[in-house]
């Protein structure tokens, strides 16, 4: 089974699937899909069309330089069928699955780095304009008041500490950020 990829967003085309275009010159172009036939009829670039894997690379949202990509150019020699080189082959598929997802997963924490000091920073900031919903009301400089105001504000931070009531409040707010594999997993499951 010959797999082909879209002239346009690099998808694979299978079987059966997909359109295919033959210019004047005999040059043979493959698409996935009428979206990317129409795109290449209107002589867009796919690396200015953001959801191609050309603009991506170049964005640099996917692996460029990855040599178990190597293993894919390999595959349509004919070779005779050998039962220890086919599981061999199994093993080895799945070996280099497991090494493409650890280093898109390295590569997604290389990126999230800086999203993940931003988004504190954010917090922080957002945390400081909004901590006057967090107080309790005891921590706010005194006004003059009545007797009877004073013994009201003396049982309510006898009922909450003010320290405590902000951190519990803090730990609420803070968003904990998932990796895509994290989440993949928990939508399993």
């Amino acid at each position: 089974m010959r797999l082909e990829k879209c002239w346009f967003c690099s998808s694979t085309v299978y079987p059966g699937h997909g359109i295919t275009f033959v210019r004047n010159d005999a040059t043979i172009f493959k698409f996935c899909r009428s979206k990317c036939h129409k795109n290449f009829k209107m002589k867009r670039n796919p690396r200015k069309v953001k959801w191609t894997k050309a603009s991506r690379k170049l964005a640099g949202k996917e692996l460029v330089k990855d040599t178990t990509f190597d293993m894919e150019r390999r595959r349509n020699r004919p070779e005779k069928y050998d039962r220890e080189l086919m599981h061999k082959t199994v093993k080895a598929m799945q070996k280099i699955d497991e090494i493409r997802q650890k280093r898109a997963d390295r590569l997604w924490e290389k990126r999230m780095a800086s999203a993940k000091q931003q988004q504190t920073a954010a917090d922080k900031r957002e945390l400081g304009k909004s901590m006057h919903l967090i107080r309790a009301p005891s921590m706010e400089p005194e006004v003059e008041a009545e007797p009877e105001a004073e013994a009201m504000q003396t049982e309510k931070v006898a009922q909450v500490p003010a320290e405590t009531a902000t951190k519990q409040q803090q730990r609420k707010l803070r968003i904990p950020v998932e990796r895509p594999r994290q989440k993949l997993q928990r939508m399993q499951e």
